[in-house]
């Protein structure tokens, strides 16, 4: 999925008004820098898996392809789905879309999305919140299971320390998974997701954690 989708319309009948109207398909950008050095692999456990990480937002939700297979774990896409107008009701519905588009396109085994943190403005958790149960409903359109993680919980699996910043995240994904090239901090982040699932996975199989 390389360069930007989603230039096209979608005709929607709205039942209040009873008229058609075009609203645009979802935006899905992928990083088309990113590329793994050749042989880096991370080394991890239990049976073969294909990874969603998802970093949900309002206006960008950032998404994450990783591959478990034979104890080692490799990087296959990322990128963000943007969602922009003044309409919040027509970007959730993009949101929803772009991820469902991913979801049949990568066919993950496996989901794992960023858990929902409280946030000093009230009007942006609202919509932080809203824009996760967009992501989320698209996500069960899979049979793939899905998994919750916290902020704090990603970056101490990530960085080492759950008050890591975004620019650290950002290095050790580059680091951990060897890539190279351009990387938006929201596709970090999703990575970052799908890093801590992949790292927790042989603990959670084994119910060594409550989930």
């Amino acid at each position: 999925m390389d360069g930007l989708y989603g230039q096209g319309t979608r005709l929607t009948r709205r039942r209040s008004s009873r008229r058609w109207t075009a609203l645009p398909t979802p935006a899905i950008r992928s990083a088309p820098a990113p590329t793994p050095v050749h042989g880096a692999r991370l080394q991890t456990e239990v049976d073969p898996a294909r990874i969603l990480g998802l970093d949900p937002g309002s206006l960008q939700t950032g998404y994450a392809v990783l591959d478990c297979a034979g104890g080692q774990t490799c990087y296959v896409a990322s990128g963000t789905v943007r969602a922009r107008g003044a309409d919040f009701p027509a970007r959730l519905r993009l949101i929803y879309e772009g991820v469902v588009a991913l979801v049949r396109e990568y066919q993950p085994t496996e989901v794992a999305i960023e858990r929902v943190f409280m946030h000093r403005n009230a009007d942006s958790a609202l919509k932080l919140g809203q824009a996760r149960g967009a992501a989320l409903c698209a996500a069960f359109s899979t049979t793939a299971p899905v998994f919750e993680y916290a902020p704090r919980e990603v970056k101490l699996a990530v960085v080492g320390t759950g008050g890591a910043q975004k620019a650290q995240v950002q290095l050790m994904v580059r680091t951990l998974l060897g890539l190279r090239g351009e990387l938006s901090a929201d596709a970090a982040d999703a990575i970052g997701i799908a890093l801590c699932h992949a790292h927790l996975r042989a603990a959670l199989r084994a119910g060594r954690l409550g989930r």
